[in-house]
């Protein structure tokens, strides 16, 4: 049996102490020691080769990749609805008037504005005995008319106005 040493003044060393159990070596353990001692450190560095793996690296990536998809599809769809078209409405302007003019005569207008002309009247419908109409199309400016008994006789009085798109209703006389 091998003895224990203890703490000396010489050595700053803290004392150890050895058990019994590994000082009984066989001959066949301490080769089988020697023969194994190169492949301890074959097994060791196994180890911690699978212990650390690049998994952290792996799910960085993954987290990376919805936020990057996430982004483009905001533009999608603003560029969809930037190319949508928008229908709009025509403007039109309507014009009444409320006159009796007689069996077998028809009113006209005449004036400036949606495609009117003072050298030529556009024909009204006869919507009943006393109520003329006309639709007329786009303008950008105000329409300034006259009415006329079969593009011949002007009304009496000043021009009449309506602004572009709107509907006006008139009592003319001659």
């Amino acid at each position: 049996m091998k003895k224990t040493t203890s703490k000396s003044s010489k050595s700053p060393a803290p004392a150890t102490s050895v058990t019994s159990a590994p000082a009984v070596k066989s001959v066949a353990s301490a080769k089988a020691t020697k023969a194994a001692k190169p492949a301890a450190p074959t097994v060791a560095v196994a180890k911690p080769a699978a212990i650390v793996k690049p998994v952290a690296a792996k799910k960085k990536p993954a987290a990376a990749a919805p936020v990057a998809a996430a982004v483009p599809a905001p533009v999608a769809i603003v560029k969809q609805v930037a190319v949508k078209p928008v229908a709009s409405a025509p403007v039109v302007t309507t014009i009444t008037a409320q006159i009796d003019i007689g069996f077998g005569n028809a009113l006209y207008v005449r004036g400036e504005g949606a495609g009117l002309s003072w050298d030529k009247g556009l024909r009204m419908n006869c919507v009943n005995d006393a109520q003329w109409e006309i639709v007329l199309g786009e303008s950008a400016r105000l329409i300034v008319f006259k009415f006329l008994v079969n593009d011949l006789s002007w009304s009496a009085g000043e021009d009449y106005s309506v602004a572009a798109g709107g509907t006006g209703s008139f009592v003319p006389t001659f």
